[in-house]
């Protein structure tokens, strides 16, 4: 086994190898949401009126259907790291076979349910009769692609788990300027609108998965690897994966539940607003969400620092350490929530009009001046949920995001919202921060106590400490050297 590039375990360089293990994280992140502004901004100038709002109103259904089984890249990527912290790397590779045959298995399952029930949703969620029919084609083939999404995230998922965020970024990249090009190419020269900006997408994940698959099978010093003469499904890793990564994938799905719902309230709304202006109300809630996903996508790539950090040091059985990543990644939601947010609150109105015409502006400036400000509860609620996810308890950030946000944002929607002078835009988005903050306190006042009983023997040698190579597994010595 060779060294990574991050070294998870050791206190020394801790705040710099968190840096090299988030950067890249956050560079993906952001590019991959540059490369879905790009499908916005060409079809703002090239496709029908309301492509934009058409695609954006999809989103929540989306998440809503893939987060509960993506939740289980977060299962491998925990169980990964703590093989990593411990040095096992037999298990490792038990790990690897099983969470990506898992991928390609579900991936198929979503995909054909997505694609063959999208109408279906759509009208449930009463979406703008101006915007179903070009939803619908997004939609559809959208969930083609989702297959390859599923595999690039778990392939992805675990190259992180052991300290590689650039190969990931490298994928990304390759993938996103291919999106970009092939958009310009289906919608400005063959004029397929939203069906082209689809294509794009299930076309770009696929270069995706295929490069972080291959990339995984040829690589022969990494700590794990795929081997398809070897390749199996393992039911007690299979298991042990459902456990850790079923509950942040039901959180995840809750979240998504919650978030149709004011999609289906924006909808509503934007249906009383007729159907001439109401479209924009739902153009400009989608360009305002665009957005503040960046300062999402920032925080909560340096949040994830927490869930593999963290667990490389619970299975190094270092708690000292565990207790040090957490502040220095609060550290760095910080300056993720500041830095953004001040560009964005600055050229909102600039920002907004790339995605959307002056009309949907203003919807989009009475939501993004409520959540941008407020966003930096949102981080803090992720960093202690994966904080007690780090520390072995799955189930109990699913039960707090559950009751603390979902149930809240539920609540605010079926009494608070229909009351006639809450009933708009601005007091649907104030939900936002009302449940980030109720939802912060929770969790962070259980790792509090969770933590304090938390107790280890003395911590074993991390990966990256001892000079002597260590000696081949028993996985290891089966595998042939034709079969690289």
């Amino acid at each position: 086994m060779t060294n990574t590039k991050v070294d998870m375990t050791s206190q020394k360089g801790m705040t710099v190898n968190l840096i090299k293990f988030v950067a890249p994280l956050m560079l993906s992140g952001i590019l991959q949401l540059l490369f879905t502004a790009s499908d916005l901004v060409v079809c703002r100038y090239f496709g029908s009126e309301h492509s934009v709002g058409a695609i954006q109103s999809t989103n929540a259904l989306i998440n809503l259907i893939v987060n509960l089984f993506m939740g289980l890249s977060i299962g491998a990527n925990i169980l990964m790291s703590r093989c990593y912290g411990a040095n096992d790397q037999e298990k490792g590779q038990r790990v690897a076979y099983t969470a990506i045959i898992l991928s390609a298995i579900l991936g198929l399952v979503i995909g054909v349910f997505g694609a063959t029930c999208s109408r279906f949703f759509l009208r449930w969620m009463n979406t703008n009769s101006e915007l179903i029919d070009l939803s619908t084609q997004y939609l559809a083939i959208y969930f083609i692609g989702i297959p390859f999404n599923m595999i690039y995230n778990y392939c992805t998922a675990l190259l992180r788990a052991v300290g590689d965020t650039k190969k990931p970024f490298y994928f990304l990249t390759i993938s996103g300027i291919f999106n970009v090009a092939l958009n310009i190419l289906l919608v400005i020269v063959f004029d397929l609108d939203v069906k082209g900006v689809a294509i794009a997408t299930s076309v770009s994940q696929l270069m995706a998965a295929t490069m972080a698959f291959v990339y995984i099978c040829l690589k022969k010093d990494n700590f794990f690897t795929f081997r398809f003469k070897q390749a199996r499904l393992y039911k007690k890793e299979a298991l042990e994966i459902t456990r850790l990564g079923l509950p942040a994938g039901i959180q995840g799905s809750l979240f998504s539940i919650s978030n149709v719902m004011i999609q289906t309230s924006v909808n509503e709304l934007s249906n009383g607003l007729g159907e001439t202006i109401g479209p924009y109300l739902v153009d400009g809630n989608g360009a305002s969400a665009s957005l503040e996903g960046f300062v999402y996508t920032a925080m909560n790539s340096c949040a994830q620092g927490v869930v593999t950090f963290g667990s490389a040091n619970y299975g190094a059985k270092n708690k000292a350490n565990i207790r040090r990543v957490i502040l220095r990644v609060m550290l760095l939601v910080a300056v993720a929530w500041a830095v953004p947010s001040v560009l964005l609150l600055s050229f909102h109105k600039q920002l907004l009009g790339l995605y959307a015409s002056s009309n949907a502006v203003e919807f989009g400036m009475q939501r993004i001046f409520i959540t941008i400000g407020t966003y930096f509860l949102c981080g803090l609620m992720d960093i202690f949920a994966y904080s007690l996810r780090a520390i072995g308890y799955s189930v109990l950030p699913t039960v707090i995001s559950t009751c603390g946000a979902c149930g809240f944002r539920l609540i605010w929607i079926f009494f608070i919202f229909p009351i006639n002078y809450f009933h708009n835009l601005t007091w649907l988005a104030i939900s936002y921060p009302i449940s980030w903050i109720l939802t912060a306190l929770t969790h962070a006042i259980c790792f509090l106590i969770l933590f304090r009983k938390l107790k280890f023997e003395e911590p074993i040698q991390a990966p990256c400490d001892p000079p002597n190579k260590p000696k081949k597994t028993q996985l290891q010595q089966q595998q042939k050297p034709e079969s690289y």
